[in-house]
């Protein structure tokens, strides 16, 4: 109960930000950003698979938003919207990849050693659940090349599900499609990263 009270706080919050963000106030508009930064490069970082990429993205999102702000009209909420900016430009950027296969996002530090950018990006969603992402970090670099096989639209429904927790539901109005369609891509993406992992045992 105490979730779903907060959650609604927050939407009156956005709403009121939203509400002067159209008026012209810069400052609301900052505060929205605030609000959702993490959580909007944490989501560009899972699917563009690099640093850069993901700032360009994460940029590019809140630029797209600030400027459409005044076209924002209440029929859905702040963090669906902005997710749907996110994910479309994400889909760009897999698409005009999918020529070529990208490494694992992977890093140096000063001393040579790799770590996963993944993990430098604090996880924001309620209840971060320890033993699942001990089993991510785990098979991080065998999951990372079975969701190459997957279509950008494919990755997209499954990181937005299994990543960042979403219903269903909420992934359908985010990629702007129905609920079935997103449980049937699901699906689809599920069989084929069990035949991927399978295939690299």
């Amino acid at each position: 109960m105490r979730g779903r009270m907060a959650g609604q706080e927050r939407r009156i919050d956005d709403t009121m930000l939203i509400r002067e963000a159209q008026r012209g106030n810069r400052a609301a508009f900052e505060e929205l950003v605030r609000h959702y930064d993490q959580a909007v490069l944490r989501l560009a970082l899972h699917l563009t698979g690099t640093e850069q990429d993901a700032q360009d993205v994460y940029q590019d999102a809140f630029l797209k938003a600030y400027k459409n702000i005044g076209n924002f009209r209440f029929e859905c909420s702040f963090y669906t919207w902005i997710y749907r900016i996110v994910t479309n430009l994400c889909l760009d950027h897999l698409r005009k990849r999918n020529v070529r296969k990208e490494d694992a996002p992977v890093a140096k530090d000063p001393s040579g050693g790799e770590y996963d950018l993944l993990d430098q990006v604090p996880d924001v969603r309620a209840g971060a659940n320890p033993e699942r992402d001990l089993m991510r970090r785990q098979l991080g670099a065998r999951i990372s090349g079975a969701l190459e096989k997957l279509t950008p639209r494919e990755r997209m429904v499954f990181e937005l599900k299994h990543y960042h927790g979403l219903k269903l539901r909420t992934v359908g109005e985010i990629l702007q499609t129905t609920e079935e369609t997103a449980k049937n891509t699901l699906f689809r993406a599920t069989q084929k990263l069990r035949g991927a992992l399978a295939d690299m045992r």
